[in-house]
């Protein structure tokens, strides 16, 4: 490392937010970067450790160490080129990953761990700002052609490989935009939609065709949000194409069924969140939950739930809390107990800190209305012993309730499009296909392969990234019978 001692003489430099009173505002990002001078600093820390598990931590493997020290020698344009050869887009996962490569970061069982996240993102919009990244066209075409069926990361990063590697690349996206549930999932202010369409102009120069509004499959399932215009079936595929990816999101939420769950003012997450993000992007959305004035109520303490917290907010609703079914994390993780893995700890997230009531060992036993409306909520404490849970005698309480988001998760993809493909799923609803050995990423119909949730159930960003670039070069070997694509 460029400075063996950094660790030892550098505090950590943090990205920083604009305050809560006005990021509350609006729907931007609020995150401040990282300046050149912090940047380097940050670099600096990179420890000398031998064995970089934080490459291992980090799902895409990231050569971190590499571009750690390049970014604190100042070479911005290398450390771009290394990152890029491990992580489609890095713009991603610098706002939304959650770092797990930090949690194993050596220097972390000391001292705070290096902030690999924000060196990332600095990396990446300086790459940006100085047009450094420009499409990568194929020198040759194969004459082969794959159809790619969702345009979330996993899509995304197996159809610009496969572009690259000089297939014809057709990504089918049954919204009205590409990005999958990053675009209609995750909030503007956690990360603005300009970032996908830059990508995929990128990705369009380099020969990937994007297809909205068509829906992969059968009938449309009547329980997410429609906006598709066309339905084309499997066998169409079929026909037209030489291999197909599945690579949809989890869809299918986990629902709660209690007394009182039909009653108006109770959605699950995505019916608040995805409308939100359309009339961000200038959409008139008819009959749109607002939570303005009213009192919320969101069951679920993970990433969705937090948005749910932070949408709320930005409407200006009168109260908000949060139930998590589990007991509460303790604030600090037993490091040498749990590293270099992912820790269980308690995490505030920035929608918290905007206003949000948060509650642990919380189990909903009712929903009570007046007039078909949701007014209330019962709950009672739990407690759990030797893995089961148990009610807390006497625990019983309620609270007010105008809205009540469910965002406990989501079980599966959308049945409909693995039906439709007759393709066999596992025990949790998802493709079935393994990441080993010669037929990796491939299912039971020898044409069809299935990454990300599509195959690995709910996960993260950084994630599908992985599984679409390693979905691509068990693609390009099948039709190719080799591949120079990078695992």
């Amino acid at each position: 490392m460029g400075k063996i001692t950094g660790f030892m003489e550098f505090q950590r430099q943090n990205e920083s937010y604009l305050p809560a009173e006005s990021r509350v505002k609006n729907y931007h990002e609020f995150v401040q970067a990282l300046s050149d001078e912090q940047a380097k600093t940050e670099g600096a820390r990179c420890m000398d450790c031998g064995i970089p598990f934080c490459n291992n931590g980090c799902p895409v493997n990231n050569i971190i160490p590499d571009w750690n020290d390049l970014v604190f020698r100042g070479n911005y344009q290398a450390a771009l080129d290394t990152l890029h050869s491990t992580n489609n887009f890095p713009e991603f996962t610098g706002r939304i990953c959650p770092a797990p490569c930090e949690a194993a970061c050596t220097l972390g069982l000391i001292r705070d761990p290096v902030g690999i996240k924000s060196i990332e993102h600095f990396i990446v919009d300086k790459g940006w700002e100085n047009g450094w990244i420009t499409p990568q066209p194929a020198t040759s075409k194969t004459g082969k052609k794959v159809a790619v069926v969702g345009s979330g990361p996993a899509g995304m990063a197996a159809a610009q490989q496969l572009a690259r590697a000089g297939h014809s690349v057709t990504v089918f996206e049954k919204n009205d935009r590409v990005g999958g549930l990053m675009r209609y999932g995750i909030p503007d202010f956690k990360m603005e939609k300009s970032h996908i369409d830059r990508r995929v102009e990128q990705m369009q120069a380099e020969g990937v065709e994007f297809r909205t509004g068509v829906f992969i499959g059968q009938d449309f399932p009547a329980n997410i949000t429609n906006w598709s215009k066309q339905t084309i079936s499997p066998a169409e595929l079929d026909q037209s194409f030489d291999a197909v990816i599945l690579s949809g999101g989890a869809e299918s939420p986990r629902d709660l069924p209690v007394p009182g769950r039909e009653l108006q003012g109770v959605h699950f997450a995505m019916e608040f969140l995805a409308p939100q993000n359309k009339v961000d992007a200038g959409d008139s959305f008819d009959n749109q939950i607002k939570a303005t004035g009213k009192h919320v109520i969101v069951i679920g303490g993970g990433d969705t739930g937090s948005d749910c917290v932070g949408t709320s907010n930005r409407h200006g609703a009168a109260s908000v809390a949060q139930f998590e079914l589990m007991p509460q994390p303790p604030e600090q993780e037993n490091k040498p107990l749990v590293w270099p893995y992912w820790p269980t700890k308690l995490r505030t997230s920035s929608s918290h800190e905007e206003g949000c009531d948060r509650d642990w060992s919380v189990a909903t036993k009712r929903l009570e209305g007046k007039d078909g409306k949701v007014t209330k909520l019962i709950a009672a404490r739990v407690e759990w012993k030797d893995g089961k849970m148990q009610e807390v005698p006497n625990s019983e309480f309620e609270m007010q309730a105008d809205l009540v988001f469910l965002a406990m998760g989501f079980v599966s993809p959308v049945a409909q499009v693995l039906d439709a493909f007759g393709v066999e799923k596992d025990a949790r609803g998802n493709a079935k296909a393994t990441t080993d050995g010669e037929a990796c990423y491939q299912t039971s119909n020898a044409k069809v392969f299935a990454a990300g949730d599509m195959r690995r159930g709910q996960s993260l960003v950084v994630w599908a990234i992985r599984e679409g670039r390693q979905c691509a070069r068990a693609v390009d070997e099948f039709l190719m019978g080799s591949s120079v694509l990078p695992r």
